[in-house]
């Protein structure tokens, strides 16, 4: 009698709490959706309790903890120099940082953790720590490829990385070699330009064939074009010789002209996108 009576108790002990954390799953959902309806109306603070509490009562909740981080996200302003600022961007790396941890394939946290160490960078001014930040994005963004070998945005973006590491380097040897933007390449004392083919190369050869890979996902990237024809040109200017120069700068002048054109195509075509009708002018 006395083992039947202790199984009966134990049997509704365990109904309560399943009873419990069923009420605190439904309580949790009830939060997220208050939470998305505050962060709709950009009411920030509001949204950031309400999902904090849906992930409280359900820490497994992972669409909470994916809004919450976006919900600090979305406060920090790049580049700002505030401790409140910093606060809003640690407190979502965390957030993010917690998704991926639990959903490792999670893009869109993958893709919010690399944008936000890019967007950081961004603040920087000692070019020494802005370049590891920019490492910190660029090997995330390597994840997201690993997940989605197609992802052009990640390709796009490695692509302006390489761009940003080199360009500031090579800016830097013209002005001390008093050259200035128009005098033309390459760069002519051979000492320094042989310091910087060893730095810049591989960091650009790496941009280029990730430009040249996401223009192959999307034939239409006209930004990646416009970019590509940047890292060009920083090819050019590192080259051993004026005509090696000269046939990077007219492969980059090429892509110029493809990111004109496919701009105006994408342009032509938004009306018939959008489903605007155009009317006959009046005669």
């Amino acid at each position: 009698m006395q083992n039947r009576s202790s199984i009966l108790v134990l049997a509704a002990t365990a109904s309560l709490l399943l009873l419990s954390t069923g009420c605190e799953k439904l309580r949790a959902r009830d939060n997220l959706n208050m939470g998305v309806n505050a962060f709709k109306n950009a009411k920030f603070a509001d949204a950031v309790n309400h999902f904090k509490t849906a992930v409280e009562l359900d820490p497994s909740l992972a669409s909470a903890r994916l809004y919450l981080a976006t919900a600090y996200r979305s406060q920090y302003i790049p580049g700002a120099d505030s401790e409140e600022n910093r606060d809003f961007a640690k407190r979502a790396m965390e957030e993010f940082t917690k998704v991926y941890e639990q959903e490792p394939n999670n893009k869109l946290a993958l893709q919010s953790i690399a944008s936000l160490h890019y967007d950081e960078a961004q603040g920087i001014l000692d070019l020494e720590n802005k370049f590891k930040k920019l490492d910190e994005a660029k090997s995330w963004h390597e994840k997201i490829l690993k997940v989605d070998p197609s992802a052009k945005e990640s390709l796009y973006t490695i692509g302006v990385i390489a761009w940003a590491k080199t360009y500031p380097i090579r800016k830097k040897a013209r002005i001390e070699l008093k050259m200035k933007d128009e005098d033309p390449g390459p760069i002519k004392d051979a000492k320094v330009r042989a310091t910087l083919v060893a730095r810049n190369t591989p960091i650009l050869e790496e941009g280029i064939a990730a430009m040249r890979k996401a223009i192959e996902v999307d034939k239409e990237y006209d930004d990646a074009m416009a970019y590509l024809n940047l890292l060009l040109r920083e090819k050019a200017d590192i080259s051993d010789t004026p005509a090696i120069a000269k046939g990077f700068s007219d492969e980059a002048d090429s892509w110029v002209q493809k990111a004109v054109e496919t701009k105006k195509v994408k342009a032509a075509r938004m009306p018939a996108q959008t489903g605007i009708v155009q009317e006959e002018p009046t005669k």
